[in-house]
């Protein structure tokens, strides 16, 4: 569920795109963490930001810096479980049933979020469609014009 202007929850989860806007200094999603008690990120997640990492110019500086926020003490890593493996075979049976496309890294953080009883932050309208995920899907700020 879309929830616009939602207020900061004590215990979230950070899909790849709430990272991404974080580190670049989203102050949204620095208020959210600011209030934050415990700040997840899905082993999905590490994966998809280290692909990242690697096809960019700074795969050393990222990951020192993933390193440093990974150590904060209010922050954990969600490592797949029996239980994750199960909710998300029943996501994505359901999403598939249903015809809705969600991609498959994306039904793996919900189901990781929702076994871990967080709410997801993000910027992707995707986790919307996902059956008994508690989610904030934030808008990402407009692109500036490109001048010719």
């Amino acid at each position: 569920m879309r929830k616009r202007g939602a207020k900061p929850k004590p215990n979230i989860v950070l899909d790849t795109s709430a990272y991404a806007r974080f580190r670049e200094g989203n102050e949204e999603v620095a208020e959210w963490l600011a209030v934050a008690d415990t700040v997840a990120l899905p082993m999905m997640v590490l994966g998809e930001l280290e692909a990242g990492f690697v096809l960019g110019s700074r795969t050393e500086e990222n990951r020192v810096t993933l390193d440093d926020f990974l150590a904060e003490p209010f922050v954990q890593v969600l490592a797949v479980s029996r239980e994750t493996a199960t909710r998300y075979g029943a996501l994505f049976a359901a999403l598939r049933r249903k015809g809705t496309p969600v991609g498959t890294n994306d039904i793996w953080i919900a189901a990781a979020a929702i076994d871990s009883a967080r709410h997801l932050l993000t910027f992707d309208g995707d986790f919307d469609h996902i059956p008994g995920l508690d989610v904030t899907v934030l808008e990402a700020p407009a692109s500036p014009r490109r001048r010719r």
